[in-house]
């Protein structure tokens, strides 16, 4: 194992790792949170999506984008993705010593709201086969009737630049579909891509049903655990934003055109 924390770490940035633009809806949440963090921003758009990968190649991945971070200084790596969370968390805890903050479907507030108990979740093929997906569902949703879907062709529909296009529209109605009629009144969005998804879906899913992401409780998480780790950083400057991606930059840079922020491609 690797020891990277010291003392004088607490102005040193967060990493949030993603398999693309997805986790840029976390970004936004700590950001929000907590404005005088500085963050790093990896964006592995040449492997997405991790949905379809094996396990074995979704640790690997998520080992590279964690040493690359450690390497940046990071002093906290956020997993912005819930397939790497899903797939990969527990053996990055075991290979490094920064602490982790993890991505997971919100099932369980959904679970504890849903008043028809039924409820639907989509989510990446890697999350909904997971072991941990697995355990959580067994704990909270025994009683409850659940549709799981798996999002094909989003993630790389967004990727594209394409999350506003009639492509995009005709997939989401096709996939969710049976939640409907199935008379869902909570849709879990497991993957941080999907967020991005929330006005399209508004157009047409029917109003009794909420939409849940896990976005507001990972800054939350985040804060409390560099808390727990005296790596809180109290300077009342405002943090930079540091973004890296190994694709296309339109896409990060569109969904940022509003943020001031720094932008580079590198190779990893």
């Amino acid at each position: 194992m690797a020891f990277f924390i010291f003392a004088n770490m607490s102005s040193n940035p967060i990493g949030i790792f993603d398999s693309g633009v997805g986790g840029l809806s976390i970004w936004k949440e700590i950001r929000n949170q907590l404005p005088n963090e500085s963050t790093i921003y990896l964006s592995d758009s040449k492997h997405a999506p991790y949905g379809p990968k094996g396990q074995k190649a979704i640790i690997d991945l998520s080992i590279k984008n964690t040493e690359l971070l450690i390497n940046f200084g990071c002093k906290l790596i956020v997993v912005a993705c819930n397939t790497a969370t899903t797939n990969a968390i527990d053996q990055l805890r075991i290979k490094f010593s920064v602490p982790f903050i993890g991505i997971e479907p919100a099932i369980k507030p959904a679970a504890l709201q849903s008043k028809t108990k039924k409820i639907g979740i989509l989510a990446t093929e890697g999350t909904l086969s997971s072991r941990l997906f697995h355990k959580n569902s067994e704990l909270y949703l025994n009683n409850l009737s659940v549709i799981e879907q798996v999002g094909d062709g989003i993630v790389e529909l967004i990727e594209q630049g394409k999350l506003n296009s009639n492509e995009m529209r005709i997939l989401l109605i096709k996939l969710l579909r049976p939640m409907i009629k199935a008379k869902i009144d909570y849709l879990v969005l497991g993957c941080t891509h999907y967020h991005f998804l929330k006005p399209i879906l508004e157009e047409f899913l029917p109003k009794n049903i909420s939409i849940i992401d896990s976005s507001g409780a990972i800054a939350r998480q985040t804060k409390c655990v560099l808390q727990q780790h005296k790596l809180s950083n109290y300077k009342t400057l405002k943090g930079e934003s540091r973004f890296y991606t190994n694709g296309e930059q339109t896409v990060i840079a569109d969904l940022l055109k509003s943020e001031n922020v720094v932008l580079k491609k590198i190779e990893f």
